[in-house]
C-alpha cells in the first residue's frame, strides 16, 4: 500500500481543499445502480484535475442504511455492496497516489440497533459489563433536559427495546441507540477501531456528532467535560502512533462552545472543527444584502489555538442547518429560501446550493469566492462545482444525496444498471436536468461553472494567506460592501465582495497599508454580487517583476508540449499570472473570466522550446488570444540572462531530474533563429486553428546579399513601453516582430509595409517576409522586415 503522502507539513489541512462525496453517489462500476469503491478510483483523475487535495468520504461500512450510513452495523469492514477491503486499500493507494488525501467518518456517538454490540448488550443481564456498552435506563424520566434533534421524527430521546425489557438512549432516530462512553470495555474496542483504518492510511477523521457522547442529570448533555476529557485521550494516542492525522470536529455549536473542541493552549483536541453558525448567515447576508451577520458572528468566534483551524462549507449532505441562529432569523432564512414546505426539514432546509440561490450563476460565484476567502479550510460538496440541482420529493434528505452528474447518457453517466434499480433516482427537473447539467457538458465549455471553480481553487492554493492568515474586517460605510484583509507572512490579500444584486461602490480604508498598492482611499465599483482578490504589494511591487526564486512550482512530467497540453488548465494560470505583468497585456482594468491555453506549437529551436497561445476572457471585453514563446533553462544556462531580463522567469517546474524554469522564449535568441528560419524555408506547421505558414518575399534574397538564414545570429531587443510586440535583430540585416496578441485579419505593418515599398516610398522598412496564421483563422504572427539603424 502507497503510504500517505509525505508533506513534512503536520498543519497540511489548512492548506487543504476538501471534496466530500459519498461512495454510492458518485460512480457505478457492476452496473447494480450502486456507486461503489472501483467507480470512485476511476474518477480520481477528475477529482485531481478540479484542483481539490482532500476527499472526505461519508460512511461506507454494513449499514441497514436507514440514515444514509450513519447507522452504522459493523465498524471493521466495507459494505458489500461498495466493494471489498482490498478494493478500499487500492482506493487509498491511488488517491496518494495523486496527491490526495483521504478523511474518513468515525460514527461514535451511536451505531446502529443491528450492530452485534447492540445485539449482544440487549441480550446481556442488566449491569453486566457487555449490558453497559449503551444506556440503558427503567424510565424516560432520565436526562429530561437535553434536547431532541430530530422533532419531525422523534418525540423522545429514549426508545422500548422489547428483549431488553428496558429503554435505551438515543440522540437521533431510535434506530441508532447511543454507545455509552462511561464504559472502559467499548471506549477499548472503539481505539481499535481508530487503529484499524489509520492503519489503512486514512489521513483524517470526522468525528460526527461529537458534543454528545456523555450524558449527565441536570445537564443539556451537550459539551459535558467528560467529552472534552475523552478527545484529549483521543488525540494524545493518534499522536503517538501515528504522524501528520488529523481530527475534525462535527459540533453543531455556537462558536464559544465549538472552539472548545479544539483544546487548551496549543491545542490538544480536534485539529479541525466546522463553524456551523457561519453557513446559515452567508445565506442570510446575501439576501439582505447586508453584511452584518456574517461580521457580528465572525466577531463573537474566539481566536484558535495556533494549530486549529475552522472548516467551512456552503452545503453538504444533510440539511441547511438552523439550530445555531435565533427563531426570527429562522423565519426569515425559511421564508426567503424555503417557501415550499416541502424543502424544510428538522431545523433546517433540504436544498442543493444552486437551488438554494435560484441558479443564479453571479450568486452562486460570490458564495464560492467567500467560501475561499473567508478564515478556514473550504468543503466543496460533490456536484456543487457543476451546480447540480436536487430532489424534494424524495424522504429525509435525500434530495440532496442523488447521483453524480457526468454525462447526458442514460443515468447521467453514473450506471449502466436499469434506471430503475438505482439506489435513487438522477435529477430530471428542467432546469436542473442531467442532459444539460453535467460534467461532459461543462469540461468541454471554458466558460462553465466548473471551469470557475478550477480556477478560483487553483488561485487559493497559490496564496497561503487564505489557509493560514489573519483576518482584519474592514467597516466601508456602504453596508453592502463586504471586505477584509487576510494576512500571513509578507503576503497581504484585500477581499471586498458586493452583496447586493445592483452594482455599488464603495471607498475603502487603507491608512494602514500607507506604502503599498493601492494606497489608500481607494475608490471601487464592484457590479451586482461580485467578489475581488487584490494583492496589496509594496509601492513598486506590482509592476516590477517576480525575484528570479519566488516563483510559483509546478510538479509537471515529460517535455514542454507535453506538460502544457497535459496542465493546460494550471499552465494558463500560472501564464495568466506572469502575463498580467507585462506592459504589452490588453486587459487593463477588465475582470478576467477565465484562460486556456489554446494550442501549442514545437519549434525547431536550441534551445527546444515552444508557441503557446492563450486564450484570456474577460467578463465585459471580447476574448484575446497571446502569443507565449516559451522554453526553460534545462538546455542553456539561463543565469546571465536572467539577470539582465528576471522577468523572464515564469515558473519553476519540479520533475524526476530536478527543478527547472519555465521561461519568456523571447528574451532567447534561438526562438528567432527558428522563426526566421521557418521565414525563409517558407515552412508549414499544423495547428488546431489553423497552419502556420512561412511566407517569403522576393526581397529577402537581395537583403541577404548571399548569406544563408542560418549564418545570421539573433539578438532579441526587448520590448518598448508602448508596443505589442517583442523584436531581434538579425547582424544588421534583418529585424523580426514578434506580435504578442494574434488578432484576426492581416497585420497592418505587413499590409501597408509591403504596399509603400511596391510604391517606391523610399522612407519605410522593406517587408521581406511573415509568419502567418491561414485556414479556420487568419493572422499574422510575425513579420520581417529589413534592418534600420
Amino acid at each position: 500500500m502507497v503510504p500517505p503522502p509525505q508533506t513534512d507539513d503536520p498543519l497540511w489541512f489548512k492548506d487543504a481543499i476538501i471534496y466530500e462525496l459519498h461512495v454510492r453517489a458518485f460512480a457505478d462500476s457492476d452496473a447494480d445502480g450502486i456507486g461503489d469503491f472501483k467507480g470512485l478510483t476511476s474518477k480520481l483523475d477528475y477529482l485531481a484535475d478540479l484542483g481539490v487535495t482532500a476527499l472526505w468520504l461519508l460512511p461506507f461500512y454494513p449499514s441497514p442504511l436507514r440514515d444514509d450510513g450513519y447507522d452504522i452495523a459493523d465498524y471493521d469492514s466495507v459494505n458489500p455492496m461498495y466493494g471489498s477491503t482490498r478494493d478500499f486499500q487500492k482506493f487509498v493507494e491511488e488517491a496518494h497516489a495523486r496527491d490526495l488525501k483521504v478523511i474518513t467518518e468515525l460514527v461514535i456517538n451511536h451505531t446502529s440497533d443491528q450492530h452485534p454490540w447492540f445485539q449482544r448488550a440487549r441480550k446481556a443481564a442488566p449491569g453486566s459489563p457487555e449490558r453497559d456498552w449503551y444506556v440503558w435506563s427503567d424510565t424516560t424520566e432520565r436526562y429530561e433536559d437535553v434536547r431532541i434533534i430530530f422533532k419531525d421524527f422523534e418525540n423522545s430521546n429514549w426508545a422500548w427495546d422489547e428483549v431488553a425489557n428496558a429503554y435505551y438512549w438515543h440522540r437521533f432516530y431510535s434506530h441508532q441507540p447511543d454507545l455509552n462512553f462511561d464504559s472502559p470495555g467499548m471506549r477499548e474496542a472503539l481505539f481499535r477501531v481508530v487503529d484499524l483504518w489509520l492503519e489503512a492510511g486514512v489521513d483524517g477523521l470526522r468525528l460526527d456528532a461529537i458534543p454528545y457522547l456523555y450524558e449527565r442529570d441536570g445537564t443539556s448533555g451537550e459539551n459535558l467535560p467528560e467529552t472534552h476529557a475523552f478527545l484529549k485521550e483521543l488525540r494524545r494516542y493518534i499522536d503517538t502512533h501515528y504522524a501528520d492525522r488529523m481530527l475534525l470536529a462535527e459540533a453543531n455549536q455556537w462558536p464559544e462552545d465549538a472552539v472548545a473542541y479544539f483544546g487548551e493552549g496549543a491545542g490538544d483536541e480536534c485539529h479541525m472543527a466546522f463553524h456551523f453558525p457561519l453557513m446559515p448567515r452567508m445565506f442570510m447576508a446575501l439576501r439582505m444584502e447586508d453584511r452584518f451577520p456574517i461580521v457580528d458572528i465572525l466577531e463573537q468566534t474566539p481566536d484558535l489555538p495556533a494549530t486549529g483551524q475552522w472548516a467551512l462549507f456552503l452545503r453538504n449532505h444533510d440539511e441547511l442547518t438552523l439550530e445555531m441562529v435565533t427563531d426570527e432569523e429562522r423565519d426569515y432564512m425559511y421564508r426567503v429560501y424555503a417557501a415550499d414546505p416541502r424543502a424544510r426539514i428538522n431545523l433546517g432546509i433540504r436544498r442543493r446550493l444552486a437551488p438554494l440561490l435560484g441558479n443564479n450563476r453571479r450568486r452562486i460565484e460570490l458564495m464560492n469566492g467567500l467560501l475561499m476567502s473567508l478564515p478556514g479550510t473550504p468543503v466543496i460538496y460533490y456536484g456543487d462545482e457543476i451546480g447540480m440541482g436536487d430532489n424534494v420529493y424524495v424522504g429525509d434528505r435525500n434530495g440532496v444525496r442523488t447521483p453524480m452528474q457526468w454525462s447526458s447518457d442514460r443515468n447521467a453517466g453514473f450506471s449502466a444498471a436499469n434506471r430503475q434499480s438505482l439506489y435513487l433516482p438522477v435529477v430530471t427537473d428542467p432546469e436542473y436536468h442531467y442532459e444539460a447539467v453535467n460534467v461532459e457538458a461543462q469540461q468541454a465549455n471554458p466558460q462553465s461553472l466548473l471551469w470557475w471553480m478550477k480556477r478560483v481553487i487553483a488561485l487559493r492554493k497559490r496564496h497561503p494567506a487564505f489557509g493560514r492568515g489573519s483576518l482584519r474586517m474592514l467597516h466601508p460605510d456602504n453596508r453592502r460592501i463586504l471586505a477584509f484583509v487576510r494576512e500571513h507572512e509578507d503576503e497581504t490579500i484585500l477581499v471586498v465582495a458586493n452583496l447586493s444584486r445592483y452594482t455599488q461602490w464603495t471607498e475603502l480604508a487603507l491608512e494602514e497599508y500607507e506604502g503599498r498598492v493601492p494606497v489608500e482611499p481607494w475608490m471601487l465599483s464592484l457590479g451586482p454580487h461580485s467578489f475581488l482578490w487584490f494583492r496589496l504589494a509594496h509601492d513598486g511591487a506590482a509592476s516590477e517583476p517576480a525575484a528570479v526564486t519566488d516563483l510559483p512550482e509546478l510538479a509537471w512530467r515529460g517535455d514542454l508540449t507535453a506538460r502544457l497540453k497535459r496542465h493546460s488548465e494550471e499552465a494558463a494560470d500560472v501564464l495568466l499570472r506572469w502575463l498580467v505583468q507585462r506592459r504589452w497585456y490588453r486587459g487593463g482594468t477588465h475582470p478576467v473570466a477565465g484562460a486556456r491555453v489554446t494550442d501549442v506549437l514545437k519549434l525547431p529551436s536550441t534551445p527546444p522550446a515552444v508557441v503557446a497561445f492563450l486564450e484570456v476572457r474577460y467578463r465585459d471585453a471580447e476574448p484575446v488570444t497571446y502569443v507565449l514563446p516559451l522554453t526553460t533553462d534545462q538546455h542553456f544556462d539561463a543565469e546571465r540572462l536572467l539577470a539582465g531580463r528576471p522577468e523572464a522567469a515564469i515558473a519553476r517546474l519540479i520533475d524526476e531530474a530536478g527543478p527547472t524554469r519555465l521561461i519568456d522564449g523571447s528574451a532567447v535568441p534561438g526562438i528567432y533563429e527558428a522563426l526566421l528560419s521557418m521565414v525563409a524555408g517558407r515552412k508549414r506547421v499544423r495547428c488546431a486553428s489553423g497552419t502556420l505558414v512561412g511566407r517569403t518575399l522576393p526581397q529577402l534574397k537581395a537583403q541577404l546579399e548571399g548569406k544563408a538564414p542560418a549564418d545570421l545570429r539573433a539578438t532579441p531587443i526587448g520590448e518598448g513601453p508602448t508596443t505589442s510586440n517583442s523584436s531581434a535583430a538579425y547582424d544588421e540585416r534583418l529585424v523580426l516582430k514578434l506580435y504578442r496578441v494574434l488578432e484576426d485579419g492581416p497585420n497592418p505593418d505587413m499590409e501597408l509595409g509591403h504596399y509603400l515599398a511596391d510604391t517606391g516610398y523610399a522612407n519605410v522598412p522593406a517587408v521581406l517576409g511573415a509568419v502567418e496564421m491561414t485556414g479556420e483563422r487568419t493572422a499574422t504572427m510575425a513579420t520581417l522586415q529589413a534592418y534600420v539603424p
